[in-house]
């Protein structure tokens, strides 16, 4: 492999960790063979991040970073907000069914595993969640508004809840190795927003 630009490298050592990380977990991948897989030295690594723990820190700023650019793209669409909260959810579902790992979630695979162990990747997980829920909270207000969606619960509320929902049935999803999880969660999504109409895909 050509080795990668200086810089380039944080970037990369960033993305190459993403991959590896959604599918094996924090603690369960060590130093070297991230050096390994992006193909950099020890010295690259140390002169973006301090420690491992510090390197998660980033990890998450970048990933949530990325998340929530291409969250704000769906729901600034000239569809209605309730397609368009519709399409993020079919997008989620198919992120953790996709079996390419950069795809995974990484506030559902590190949610549980790094809380415990490290305050500041806590701290990094609240505030990228905050934002998700944020702009949840902002998309179902402008459906309220617009009409096209008819929630019994204030907007700030519901998000909250249906981002607890979702996380809870990808955790689910992955103890039963089925979509059942995601089905029952799209049909309760559907509930809440006054949306019950048959359940199908939106492209």
């Amino acid at each position: 492999m050509e080795k990668v630009k200086s810089g380039f490298a944080r970037q990369h050592i960033l993305d190459t960790a993403q991959k590896i990380i959604g599918d094996k977990g924090f603690s369960a991948v060590g130093l070297n063979e991230l050096l390994k897989a992006a193909d950099v030295p020890k010295g690259s690594f140390y002169h973006y991040f301090s420690s491992k723990e510090a390197f998660g820190e980033a990890l998450l700023e970048n990933y949530f970073r990325s998340y929530l650019t291409e969250m704000q793209k769906i729901f600034n669409g000239d569809a209605l907000e309730s397609r368009n909260l519709f399409r993020y959810l079919d997008r989620w579902v198919d992120n953790q069914t996709a079996p390419v790992d950069a795809t995974k979630c990484l506030a559902v695979k590190l949610g549980a595993e790094v809380a415990d162990l490290s305050e500041p990747m806590r701290q990094k997980l609240l505030q990228g969640t905050a934002q998700i829920i944020e702009c949840l909270n902002a998309a179902l207000a402008r459906g309220q508004k617009q009409g096209s969606m008819k929630l019994d619960e204030t907007p700030e509320q519901l998000a909250a809840q249906l981002y607890a929902l979702w996380l809870g049935a990808s955790v689910m999803a992955k103890i039963t190795h089925t979509t059942e999880p995601f089905e029952q969660a799209l049909l309760m999504t559907r509930r809440a927003v006054g949306n019950e109409e048959k359940l199908q895909r939106h492209t």
